[in-house]
């Protein structure tokens, strides 16, 4: 996972898949886990995310931080913060962290938490 932005009504998402994993297989395993996550926590039942999609190959390097500008600007674009690493739902902000920690400006986060060690 190369940069995230979940959104109140959407993600966007940039990923390597592994190798030999159709793409329609790991979104479908994603939104069946996440649409049963969601529904238990929202007190809801039925069908959350919409069954289409919408992807890209990147064609090269530039295209690559093209995708993670426009993924990680997106919450600011929507009036949901000020800059992307203002979004707690987002790459931006995880990535603004770990930069700092290797700057020695901050501790490094802990694997699998949004909080510095």
């Amino acid at each position: 996972m190369h940069a995230w932005a979940i959104m109140p009504n959407h993600v966007h998402t940039l990923f390597t898949p592994i190798r030999g994993r159709p793409l329609s297989g790991i979104l479908w395993s994603w939104k069946s886990f996440t649409s049963k996550q969601a529904n238990e926590l929202l007190g809801l039942d039925g069908q959350f995310w919409q069954e289409d999609y919408f992807d890209r190959y990147i064609r090269d390097a530039n295209h690559f931080a093209d995708a993670v500008a426009y993924i990680e600007r997106n919450p600011v674009k929507a009036g949901l913060c000020r800059a992307p690493e203002g979004w707690a739902f987002g790459s931006a902000r995880l990535r603004l962290l770990n930069i700092e920690a290797e700057a020695g400006q901050r501790p490094a986060l802990q694997k699998g938490t949004h909080e510095p060690a």
